[in-house]
């Protein structure tokens, strides 16, 4: 029997209670029956999250900058080696609990439509095209391609999902067709028809007055109909209560669960599905869809192996989690993600330099991991690189608050000392921007009152103090900018004499900036989002219209555009036709180099990207 009938079996032998049961997240063990309890939750954006001792990589806004579909492969392949080793020891305990399992919910293939979403950087940023291939390697190399899946991919959050994170689990996004399918469906699209991914999860919000997890135009008509997707489906946590607490739709629990499971939705994580008991007394459901959802869930559960002994990644040894290997892979992700967005020549440093590093994040540990991160044995701080490197004088001064400009009368003044440093330094290496504590998801960040979401996209006033005294010192700077993010860094275009943007770039982001800074390795990266000067060029957060956003739409003032990146190469691109291209490398640098073929239907519009490497002094012909 195939892995469908297998489940069909299984699931005809429970109970209707049983089958309601195995409707959640924690899913109970049904003894009689050989069910051991599984624990569905899984988080993998960029590398196994929240279980310990784990490869941490760049996070995913970093490594689509990258614009690298073999190493995303590579990547979601190595994670998914340390996701099933894991798996293959916390199974001897008998079950899993959260974190334990195969069912990962990852990746994020929102649209990054609006900078100012704190979720942003777990994205792969503003471009539906980019999104769906890297998000397609992505998803292959998570769930292989042999008899049984290695863990099950699941893309999240369908849809029509991205801020404002204080109104999200309340929010109706409008949208219109034209939008819908061509900006914020298009990926999932691309990435079910070419990766046929096992899980999708649904959005808190609604879309056009539907509850995204309870929806039957986005669930049963698009989801299933349209794009012919054949797994199951999540919600997200706590998602079908939102359908009576805070969309009041439903007037219970009962009615949102009822609707929720009656329109495709198969598995929740939440509370909400333990009144499916009251919903079919009250013949809100019916067994047979109960038994659907089931059926469904354990299709899954069967393909990835887990009640079988021949399975070909049970053998996946514990000693590949955080191995060298994949410890160089993340270095090597790290390189690929860093974008050089100027350059007047200063790059890359003399060895010899006197350095001074100064700035709130030039010895975060933090600022490296994002969130939805795992625990690495092991890390380089961008400080620490760069001491590791350079053969000249280091010195360091946090020289402020990351994002506190207040400086207390008995609390620590370190501006001054930056200053001195800086005074007497070749270069200043400045590192400064945001970290995860101020932009990121509802109740993970400071900044409560926004819930994660940023107000404009300056840099903290704390910051700016310090920058404008760093600048009078006449000390060249190379400013490195880390953040999930855009940043206004107008100024810095103008005044600095290399402006970096770095992501949050994982747990060995330290040691690949510095083998960028001091050139032992060309920069390749490039802006997977648009760099705009103010927020207000931008329309109302809350408005889903792609009129004026993203760099198809775009009117305002641009500092750095989408797709901007810099190498110590000089490169040439000579188009032979709109399909070919012949790339030249004059320069005195091998680089990797990312070529973007764009089309205007009228709009801009990627429609390729190929990244090669070019040595010096050689010509590649692309073809697209």
């Amino acid at each position: 029997m195939n892995f469908k009938e297998r489940a069909k079996e299984l699931v005809s032998k429970m109970t209707f209670a049983e089958k309601m049961a195995q409707l959640k997240y924690d899913a109970p063990a049904i003894e009689r029956l050989g069910v051991p309890a599984y624990n569905w939750w899984n988080e993998c954006l960029h590398g196994v999250a929240r279980a310990g001792k784990a490869t941490v990589f760049p996070q995913a806004i970093a490594m689509a900058a990258s614009f690298d579909e073999d190493m995303m492969f590579d990547i979601a392949d190595a994670i998914s080696d340390e996701a099933r080793a894991k798996y293959n020891e916390y199974k001897k305990f008998g079950d899993t609990e959260i974190y334990q399992g195969l069912t990962m919910w990852s990746p994020n293939i929102n649209i990054f439509r609006d900078p100012r979403w704190g979720r942003g950087h777990e994205t792969y940023g503003e471009d539906p095209y980019l999104t769906g291939r890297l998000g397609t390697a992505f998803v292959k190399g998570l769930q292989g391609d042999g008899k049984y899946r290695k863990v099950d991919a699941t893309l999240k959050h369908y849809a029509v999902h991205s801020g404002p994170e204080s109104l999200r689990h309340e929010f109706n996004a409008e949208v219109s067709e034209k939008d819908l399918y061509e900006t914020y469906l298009w990926a999932f699209k691309y990435c079910i028809e070419n990766a046929h991914p096992s899980a999708v999860m649904g959005a808190y919000n609604r879309m056009n007055g539907e509850p995204c997890c309870a929806s039957e135009t986005l669930l049963e008509k698009i989801l299933r109909g349209e794009f012919g997707f054949d797994g199951y489906v999540v919600s997200d946590c706590g998602a079908i209560c939102d359908i009576n607490n805070h969309h009041k739709v439903t007037k219970n629990e009962a009615e949102s669960a009822a609707l929720a499971v009656n329109n495709g939705c198969d598995l929740n994580c939440g509370s909400a599905y333990q009144w499916l008991k009251t919903a079919a007394s009250l013949g809100l459901i019916t067994e047979e869809t109960i038994t659907r959802a089931a059926e469904r869930l354990f299709e899954a559960r069967f393909r990835l192996g887990m009640f079988d002994s021949d399975c070909e990644y049970d053998s996946i040894p514990y000693d590949v989690v955080e191995c060298e290997k994949h410890v160089e892979l993340s270095r090597k992700a790290a390189q690929e993600s860093i974008v050089l967005l100027k350059n007047d020549g200063i790059l890359p440093l003399s060895k010899t330099f006197r350095v001074a590093v100064i700035g709130p994040n030039a010895d975060s540990k933090t600022v490296l991991l994002g969130n939805y991160n795992g625990t690495p044995s092991e890390y380089v701080a961008i400080l620490r690189g760069i001491q590791n490197e350079c053969e000249g004088k280091v010195t360091y001064a946090r020289g402020c608050h990351l994002y506190d400009a207040q400086v207390h009368s008995w609390a620590e003044h370190p501006m001054r000392e930056a200053i001195i440093d800086a005074e007497k330094a070749d270069v200043v290496v400045l590192v400064m921007g945001l970290d995860p504590s101020m932009e990121g998801e509802e109740g993970d960040a400071y900044n409560g009152d926004i819930s994660g979401d940023k107000a404009d996209i300056e840099l903290p006033e704390s910051q700016k103090k310090l920058y404008e005294e760093i600048k009078k010192t006449g000390t060249p700077i190379v400013f490195v900018n880390v953040s999930g993010s855009c940043i206004n860094l107008s100024d810095q275009d103008e005044n600095c004499s290399a402006v970096i943007q770095c992501f949050y770039p994982g747990a060995q982001g330290g040691a690949a900036l510095a083998d960028i800074l001091f050139g032992a390795v060309s920069p390749s990266g490039r802006l997977p989002v648009t760099f705009c000067k103010s927020t207000d060029d931008l329309p109302p957060f809350e408005d889903y219209s792609m009129e004026n956003r993203t760099y198809k739409f775009f009117g305002g003032e641009v500092v750095y555009p989408f797709g901007h990146g810099l190498t110590y190469a000089d490169v040439t691109e000579k188009w032979i036709d709109d399909k070919t291209v012949e790339l030249t490398n004059s320069g005195d640098f091998d680089t990797l180099y990312t070529v973007l073929r764009f089309e205007y239907i009228p709009h801009k519009n990627l429609c390729g990207f190929r990244k090669v490497l070019l040595k010096k002094n050689t010509s590649v012909t692309v073809k697209f």
